[in-house]
């Protein structure tokens, strides 16, 4: 038991590293290339923080563990605008501006009531292919009501946290990207390796592994950055990424693991309390948000705390 314990640590440390690497290097590749800000704020850095839930649950499905794979996605979704959101929150109150709210909060909480929808029956490549053209299309509208270059922080005002003041060199970020891919898929496979061997052997449901232990381990660079964000008083940012990171999971992330390992889910918990969970746990933050425009400490006390009651339940 202690191998594959030791495997999920060290998988989710290389995971978070390579992730981060990969994300600053394909950044800097398309600033220096020239794309605006907002394809490399909403397309580019979007796609690449959700690159540690997209090979995770990519590798798991194609290797027959659909379960960790959707049950990633789930944990990832409610961890996002409970635990990371939560503990931002009890810091300082988060404030969620107007272009978030008219855009990425009822796009995203769209996408995630259509995937807890369609996961019902398993995930399908037709499922698969649904979600990624829906992901296609709310990618579409948020560029197309960027275009007035108002109200556009959430998109690209993580670009410079990536990019930096100096002028990248394109050689030195193309091996940063290569390599922090490498490392991502390395990673990947050492945790969904060790977290089967886990379920094995202590006799869990992989979905339930796939909802706790890997999706929080995949959470933890948003929690860290949400984090840093909030303790810095930069928290404009911190729900445009978060909703970002879910909208991703529920368009990209299943249609990756639709694609590589369609069929039924046998843990029953993940069609039932945990999509529920996180459809209610959407439809509770997002309450939230419209309500001051702003998350408050009560407010993100409240979404720990339901976060915590939770957990034991997803266990079935």
């Amino acid at each position: 038991m202690l191998m594959p314990v030791l495997g999920v640590l060290a998988g989710l440390a290389l995971l978070t590293f390579a992730a981060d690497q990969f994300v600053a290097g394909a950044a800097r590749i398309a600033t220096a290339m020239r794309l605006s800000a907002i394809v490399v704020g909403a397309v580019v850095i979007g796609f690449g923080t959700s690159a540690p839930e997209m090979v995770v649950s990519g590798l798991a499905a194609g290797q027959g563990s659909l379960d960790i794979g959707v049950g990633n996605i789930v944990g990832s979704n409610v961890a996002n605008l409970t635990l990371v959101l939560g503990v931002a929150a009890m810091i300082t109150p988060i404030a969620v501006g107007s272009s978030v709210l008219r855009r990425e909060a009822p796009l995203s909480l769209a996408l995630t009531v259509v995937f807890a929808v369609l996961v019902q029956g398993g995930l399908s490549r037709w499922n698969a292919a649904l979600l990624g053209l829906l992901l296609l299309v709310a990618l579409t509208l948020i560029l197309r009501s960027s275009r007035g270059g108002t109200g556009n922080e959430s998109l690209a005002g993580g670009v410079d946290e990536y990019v930096g003041a100096q002028r990248p060199s394109l050689p030195r970020e193309w091996t940063r990207t290569v390599l922090g891919l490498v490392g991502t898929l390395i990673a990947a496979q050492i945790l969904v390796t060790s977290a089967s061997t886990i379920a094995a052997e202590l006799g869990l449901a992989e979905g339930f592994v796939g909802l706790t232990v890997v999706a929080i381990g995949t959470s933890l660079p948003e929690l860290a950055t949400a984090v840093q964000a909030a303790r810095k008083g930069q928290t404009d940012l911190i729900v445009g990424n978060l909703l970002g990171s879910n909208l991703f999971n529920s368009g990209a992330v299943a249609a990756v693991a639709g694609l590589a390992g369609p069929g039924p889910l046998s843990d029953p918990t993940i069609v039932g309390f945990a999509t529920i969970l996180m459809v209610g746990v959407s439809v509770l933050a997002t309450a939230f948000m419209v309500t001051g425009k702003r998350v408050v400490r009560w407010e993100g006390a409240a979404l720990l705390l339901g976060y915590l009651v939770c957990l034991p339940l997803l266990a079935g």
